[in-house]
């Protein structure tokens, strides 16, 4: 396993134990370091040293929180390599990678694992109906009825508080435009 591997991946989740709110400067701040982790990660893999199942995970947790299609796809392959060479933790990450991957795209989810704000409350990105939670659940992902308590948890959690909509990106507004117009 790769020690500078592993020390990323611990900075990485224990910035997320108080995450900032979006559109802070902490929160910008947060997103620099995810950019120069990923170069980082970048590097290691380019270099030969991601060579582990749980290595593979680390990577693709960290390529997890990327800004672009990319990155997350990145993630899904990097989690799929995991699963492959033994990590079944990996599986629910090569599906929420996935997910993300649609979901920036303004694509429908497969699985169901992406939560985001609508201004109004937290919710389900728009999903794929042809999954079954049987199908879900081979890729340790919880069932719809699940992730919709979820939603409903973290709306609680943050007291209706959402993230600054203007500052959101832009799969997110047309999301949310589209969205309002169904009612």
């Amino acid at each position: 396993m790769s020690d500078a591997l592993r020390t990323l991946f611990e900075a990485d989740q224990n910035e997320r134990i108080h995450h900032p709110e979006v559109g802070t400067p902490a929160y910008e701040t947060l997103r620099t370091r995810d950019r120069e982790r990923r170069k980082q990660v970048q590097t290691l893999i380019n270099e030969g040293q991601v060579t582990t199942a749980q290595d593979y995970y680390h990577a693709a947790l960290i390529f997890q929180h990327g800004d672009t299609i990319d990155e997350i796809w990145s993630a899904h392959q990097l989690a799929l390599k995991s699963v492959e060479l033994g990590n079944p933790a990996g599986k629910w990450l090569a599906a929420a990678a996935l997910d993300r991957w649609h979901m920036y795209q303004g694509q429908a989810q497969k699985y169901g694992t992406q939560l985001v704000p609508d201004g109004v409350r937290y919710r389900l990105w728009d999903i794929d109906p042809s999954t079954t939670d049987e199908e879900r659940a081979q890729w340790n992902v919880p069932s719809l009825a699940e992730m919709e308590r979820r939603a409903i948890q973290l709306t609680s959690e943050n007291k209706g508080k959402m993230p600054p909509m203007d500052q959101a990106p832009e799969w997110l507004k047309q999301a949310v435009k589209r969205w309002g117009e169904k009612g």
